[in-house]
This record gives structure tokens, C-alpha cells and sequence, in this order.
């Protein structure tokens, strides 16, 4: 406590001022004037613990007050009813709310789940009412709530808020209880009225509705003289089923370069949305994509495009965004909120860093090793190149045939978790524990981690399993979301302080879903060769596809922040040349086609904007993390520093990175390591 008193000056140094006030008001819809602050302010000082932190929580309070919680006079009688000013009271107080948030924030999100099961988990086709359903969201109205009866106002005044450059410059000489009331301050920084919260969840819930059904039929495909490639009864959600099917025909596999022809040509109408409307997850109509014609029982019908819906969703979903900018001072607008507050990096780090990698010499002459290793001049989907791993050599078909015996539904993937984790080294004791706090669940999409929000619920992996098992694309992105899971337990049992709990932002827990991804098949009982030559190159070009992919979702959103009255066909022609954009300067000189639209694919952009960036972020960390791992040979040493490393709880990535490894986030250590393996 001493040292976060102390802390004060320098953080106000690093960061400016407290929230600025007007000579009348402080922040746009407060009602409390300067002189009423100043009259709180100077009947607190002779008792405070810190003068500068007891004001500074009472300028935060004062910029949440609306004429509807009182006038001046009961806002200073609030004040100084509500300040806490001996260490004592204050840490009562944070144990109180820590308690109270904790039983709020499980029964919420207890409740959202049950909610939303009809549309995401596996089953009987969602009704009208389910998607209704899924849309609400019980968070909608708890702020508010919370404003209206004061405990809002009570923790933004005894746990001041801290700026992202504040949290990096103290952060380091920080305890978890100093942390902690810090993280208490993030809590109440903006208010949003309920109405416009609901909007936002119910944008994005359709957002994800959408997407959660954009399936290919695959055995529906046709190259211009009728012939099938895919397997009749094959469906591929877009777009990561599809990428996916473009990294298994690396292999020695039939047909293999027409297949990945037709997926990139299926890539390229969904993007441009001339894609036909009625072959989309939809049995009844056989489509040729590279006439972009529709057949039924043999004959060619005329079939109306999509359009511009995929645009309208990404619409939708900034405008509700959009709604939140006015009532949220601190972070007027998505993209700030994204970054400074979700990812707590700016764009602008985000941007340079990806930047650097994309742009590198060492990306061409990696590029030139994959045109010589597949001997032929590179096509844009070889952004996808997945013959830096193991398993690219491997027939998938043995592997399926593995995993559907393994796991036949969700409940054997539920069983064998304890044995994959004493696999990756942890103990028997630990991963029957880790194990015991999560479930699995069969889904109607691609599957995603849903992490607990209290300690008494499990966290949820929820992954897509067919009628004859979970085939090997599905078994490896459940384990990328097991990698979520894991995550997701240590740093909810394992902190100090339940306000503590979670990862800095998503992009780290990326990170160790990574980490577990790339060691799927030792978890099927194969060898791993480490952090050898081929998984540096592997990361590498990971990081340079999915970061072009994260630049033009990031292009986009400041495109529509320039043009916020834009209709969903204009977005659409923006999306599209944005993408070429990125494309021309970052990645025809590697992989050709001049004017290609293909970074724009990814179904992310649409259901989780912005959220894109995560991936290549933690591409980069995922690196530095497994280079630092890779002196811990034995099994049980890895797994005990991975638990070490993913319960430092929630602090800053800057500070969680140079607690972990001993550097800051960094592009430098990959461009080097794979410089050295292409230009020798």
C-alpha cells in the first residue's frame, strides 16, 4: 500500500492529469461543478491516506454523476460519507466488492449461457424465439443499475483509475493487492445507458448468428466440366473450415492443388459477395465458382447474389459501437476501447509491429524456400503454407481415424483431458484439477473457449463433432480452445484476488491456446520436436497471414470512423480495396496475383471486429514465450512454468511479458531466428 501511495507523483507525471475539468463542469453530462470538487476535495484532504489518490477518485466520480443520482450538495454529502481513508476500510471494502462482483458477474454469466445454448450448441435448428433469446443480454442493465444505487460511485472514488501508460511505468513494482486495486478502478470508467448496451449485444449477437451458419457444401462444388473434388456429404464453415481444408491439401492427397484453387476462388465471391445466395449452407443447388453459375437437377438456373449482407452485419455492429462513444469519456470510440482498454496496447504499437514483420526481408525469403520446397511459383493461398508442421507430411485420414476413436462425442473428449495434460507435463494432482473445472459441449459452429466468471462454475469448451467423432480438423481446433481453458483456470484459481483473475487481453491467452495447438500431436502420443527450425518458420509465416488479415480489419474500422454514414454496398467496396491495398504492398511481391481481395475473408472481421489483431499479437508472444520455454526439457518443469507464467493474473501485457520472460512484446527475436534459418 506504502508503495502505491508513493507511486502517485510519478504517476501523474507519466500520464498528465486526472480527468480535466471545464471552470464549470467536469466531463460532458456530469452536473458537478469545480467548485463543488474543490469543496469535497478540501474536507477529505486532512484525513485522506493520499491526497492526490483521494482526489483523483473523487474527479472520477464526479465525471460519472448525472442529475438523476442528486444535485452538488448530495454528491459532496455522498463523498464524504462514502471515501474510505484508512488502509484498513479500503481493503475491506475491496474484499466486500470482490465478493459481491464475483456472485454477480457467475450468476450473469450462468444465465447468458443458458440463454444462448439453442443457437450455439449442437442439435434441433434454432427457432425465431431462440435467436430472440440469445440476443438479451443480462449485463445489459447491471451497470446502470449499479450507478443507481450508488456502488458505482463508491468504487470509482476509492479506487481511482489508472491510464495504460500509468499501469506500464508503476506496474512493474507492483504486488497483486496493489494491482488489484488498480484493476478495481477499470471497473466504472464510462456509462452507458442500458437501452444502448442492449443494442450493442443484440448487433453482435446477430453478427455471430450469422456466421455460426455460413456454411460451404462442399460435394456441392463443381469445376467446369462437373466433376466432384470434395467428398458428397463434406460442409466447411467459412472461413476457418475452409482454410483449413486448403492447409490438408498439402499433403499427398488427390487432386490437392485443384481443390485449394476452387477454395480460393469459393474465398474470393464470399469477400466480393457475388457468391450465390442460395448455395450458401444449403444442400439443394450444385455451384460452379469459377463461372459463378448455379445448377439444379442438371440444369443451370439464374440465382440472385448475397449481395452486401456480410457488410451490413460489419455495419451493424460499428454503429452500435458507435452509440457507446458518447457515453464513455475515457475511450470515445471502438477502436481506442479495442485497443487502450481491451488489448491494452495501442493501435499504433499494434500497427508498427505488424508493419515490421510483414514488410521484413526475411518474409521474401521465406517465401522463396516455400516456392522451391512446393517447386512451383506461389499462389495467394499459400498464405495458408502448412508444411512447417510435422502433421502436414502425416495422412489426415489416419489421423481422423484417431481421433474419432478417441473421441466419439464430447463427453470422451471431457474424459481424456487429464491424460492430454499429464502429457503436456503437468502432474496427476494438477491435471485432474484443471480437468474437474471444465466441460465440453458439442456446437452448432466452429467451437470456442467460454471462460468462467466465478469459481464455482466450470469454464466451457465448446467444439464441433460429427456424426462419426470428432475428426482431426476438429480435434485440432479443440485443443487450441483446451489451450483456452487451461488458460482460463489457472488465472481464476490461481491469483491471489478473484478482481485479478483473467489474462491481460486476448491475445495472450491466443498464446498458450497456441502453445497446446502445436503440441496436438504429442497429445495423440506422437513426438514433439520443439522449437525447432521448422516451428520458428511455422510461426513466422503464421504471424505474416494472419497479420495482414488484422491490418485490414484495423484499415477498416478507421475507414468507417472517416465514414460513418456509409451504406453496407459502399463498406463493401471499401473492405475490398483496403484489402487489395494490404495486399499489393505486403504480399503480392511474395505470393503474386496483383488486386487480390483474399485478406478480407476471415469470418472474425464480421462477428469479433477488431478482435483479429489478437492472433498475430500472439503469434509474436507465442515466440518468445516458446523460446523461452524450450529450456525447460523436462515435462514437468515446462508445465510448472507455464502455470507460473498464466497466474501472474491480470496486469498489463507489457508488465505480464517482462514478468514471464524478461522482454517486452516484440517482433525482433522471430524476424532474427528465421533470418538465420533462410539466408544461410
Amino acid at each position: 500500500m506504502k508503495q502505491l501511495i508513493r507511486s502517485i507523483a510519478l504517476a501523474l507525471a507519466v500520464a498528465g492529469a486526472v480527468i480535466s475539468c471545464s471552470n464549470d463542469k467536469t466531463v460532458t453530462g456530469s452536473n458537478i461543478s469545480e467548485a463543488a470538487i474543490s469543496k469535497a476535495v478540501s474536507e477529505l484532504a486532512p484525513n485522506a491516506i493520499d491526497s492526490q489518490l483521494m482526489e483523483r477518485g473523487v474527479r472520477g466520480c464526479a465525471s460519472l454523476w448525472r442529475e438523476s443520482d442528486g444535485g452538488e450538495a448530495e454528491f459532496i454529502d455522498f463523498v464524504l460519507s462514502s471515501y474510505e481513508n484508512t488502509p484498513e476500510g479500503k481493503r475491506k471494502l475491496f474484499d466486500r466488492v470482490s465478493y459481491a462482483m464475483e456472485a454477480i458477474s457467475g450468476c450473469s454469466n450462468d444465465l447468458a449461457l443458458r440463454l444462448q445454448r439453442p443457437t450455439v450448441l449442437a442439435g434441433d435448428e434454432p427457432t425465431a424465439i431462440d435467436y430472440a433469446f440469445s440476443a438479451f443480454s443480462p449485463f445489459s442493465h447491471l451497470s446502470e443499475d449499479l450507478y443507481g444505487n450508488k456502488i458505482a460511485f463508491i468504487i470509482a472514488l476509492n479506487f481511482p483509475f489508472y491510464s495504460l501508460a500509468e499501469k506500464n511505468a508503476l506496474g512493474m513494482d507492483w504486488d497483486e493487492l496493489q494491482w488489484a486495486y488498480a484493476r478495481m478502478g477499470d471497473m466504472y470508467t464510462g456509462r452507458h445507458p442500458a437501452e444502448i448496451s442492449q443494442a450493442f449485444s443484440a448487433a453482435n449477437s446477430a453478427a455471430e448468428n450469422y456466421i455460426a451458419s455460413y456454411n460451404i457444401m462442399m460435394g456441392h462444388l463443381l469445376t467446369e466440366d462437373g466433376e466432384r473434388l470434395f467428398p458428397e456429404d463434406m460442409c466447411l464453415l467459412a472461413h476457418w473450415n475452409l482454410r483449413d481444408e486448403i492447409k490438408a491439401d498439402y499433403a499427398d492427397v488427390p487432386n490437392a492443388a485443384a481443390k485449394q484453387e476452387m477454395i480460393f476462388k469459393v474465398m474470393e465471391h464470399i469477400v466480393l459477395q457475388d457468391i450465390p445466395q442460395c448455395v450458401i449452407n444449403n444442400p439443394e443447388y450444385d455451384w460452379k465458382p469459377y463461372s459463378n453459375t448455379v445448377w439444379k437437377d442438371g440444369k443451370e438456373i439464374a440465382a440472385e447474389p448475397e449481395g452486401a449482407e456480410r457488410y451490413a452485419r460489419i455495419l451493424d455492429v460499428f454503429h452500435a459501437n458507435q452509440a457507446l462513444d458518447a457515453w464513455d469519456p475515457q475511450m470515445p470510440s471502438g477502436i481506442i476501447r479495442n485497443f487502450e482498454s481491451s488489448m491494452e496496447v495501442s493501435d499504433e504499437v499494434i500497427e508498427k509491429l505488424f508493419v515490421r514483420l510483414v514488410g521484413s526481408d526475411e518474409i521474401k525469403a521465406t517465401g522463396k524456400l516455400i516456392a522451391s520446397r512446393l517447386g512451383r511459383e506461389l499462389r495467394p493461398f499459400d498464405i495458408w503454407y502448412d508444411g512447417f508442421k510435422s502433421r502436414s507430411t502425416m495422412s489426415e485420414d489416419n489421423l481422423t481415424a484417431q481421433t474419432r476413436a478417441l473421441y466419439p462425442n464430447a463427453a470422451a473428449f471431457k474424459k481424456g483431458m487429464p491424460e492430454m495434460l499429464r502429457k503436456m507435463g503437468f502432474s496427476a494432482e494438477d491435471a485432474d484439477y484443471i480437468a474437474d473445472k471444465i466441460d465440453v459441449e458439442g456446437a452448432r459452429g466452429s467451437g470456442h473457449a467460454w471462460p468462467s466468471q466465478s469459481r464455482w462454475q466450470p469454464s466451457l469448451l465448446r467444439t464441433r463433432i460429427g456424426a462419426e467423432g470428432m475428426d482431426y480438423k476438429g480435434y485440432n481446433i479443440a485443443v487450441h480452445e483446451f489451450g483456452h481453458n487451461v488458460e482460463e483456470t489457472l488465472d481464476l484459481y490461481y491469483v491471489d484476488h478473484y478482481i485479478m483473475s483473467g489474462i491481460p487481453n486476448s491475445a495472450l491467452t491466443e498464446t498458450m491456446a497456441f502453445v497446446f495447438q502445436k503440441r496436438d500431436l504429442q497429445l495423440l502420443g506422437y513426438p514433439f520436436a520443439g522449437v525447432d527450425e521448422n516451428t520458428t518458420l511455422d510461426i513466422f509465416w503464421g504471424a505474416y497471414e494472419i497479420m495482414g488479415v488484422a491490418l485490414t480489419d484495423m484499415y477498416t474500422w478507421r475507414w468507417l470512423y472517416d465514414n460513418p454514414s456509409a451504406t453496407a454496398e459502399q463498406l463493401r467496396d471499401a473492405v475490398v480495396r483496403i484489402a487489395c491495398d494490404v495486399w499489393n504492398q505486403y504480399y503480392e511481391p511474395v505470393l503474386g496475383t496483383h488486386d487480390c481481395p483474399l485478406l478480407a475473408v476471415y469470418s472474425h472481421m464480421v462477428n469479433s471486429p477488431m478482435y483479429l489483431p489478437n492472433y498475430p499479437y500472439g503469434h509474436v508472444v507465442e515466440y518468445q514465450l516458446e523460446e523461452y520455454l524450450s529450456q525447460f526439457t523436462n515435462r514437468a518443469d515446462f508445465a510448472n512454468e507455464l502455470k507460473r507464467v498464466f497466474s501472474q493474473g491480470r496486469v498489463t501485457p507489457d508488465v505480464w511479458m517482462k514478468r514471464a520472460v524478461g522482454e517486452e512484446v516484440s517482433v525482433e527475436p522471430l524476424i532474427r531466428a528465421a533470418g538465420k534459418i533462410v539466408n544461410r
